[in-house]
């Protein structure tokens, strides 16, 4: 009966890292998240700062309340300016605390 341990623990390992190999290779590709709102600052270089507002709705009571939140943007050119409405797209870290990128500026 020991020796049919063994051989079934091996035989589970196996299948384990091919499980886990099978499993890696099905991830899904995620894609960006884009966010719209409004420039409220573009002091510094090449970085804008985008007040996005979205809805919430509070558990208990199901009212829907507006929450605010300001992300920093790349913005390569400098084009854009206080008050402008632009789309923001999820991107790689370009420092500590930009990881946006302005996509274009909507109207």
């Amino acid at each position: 009966m020991a020796t049919k341990k063994a051989h079934n623990k091996k035989v589970n390992t196996v299948t384990k890292v091919e499980k886990a190999a099978h499993a890696v290779q099905q991830k899904p590709v995620s894609r960006p998240r884009i966010l719209k709102g409004i420039v409220t600052s573009h002091v510094s270089d090449k970085t804008i700062s985008v007040l996005v507002a979205t809805f919430k709705v509070h558990p208990k009571y199901k009212k829907r309340y507006r929450v605010t939140r300001k992300y920093l943007a790349h913005d390569e050119k400098n084009v854009f300016k206080t008050g402008d409405q632009v789309v923001i797209t999820e991107h790689r870290p370009i420092s500590k605390r930009k990881r946006w990128i302005v996509a274009n500026k909507t109207t």
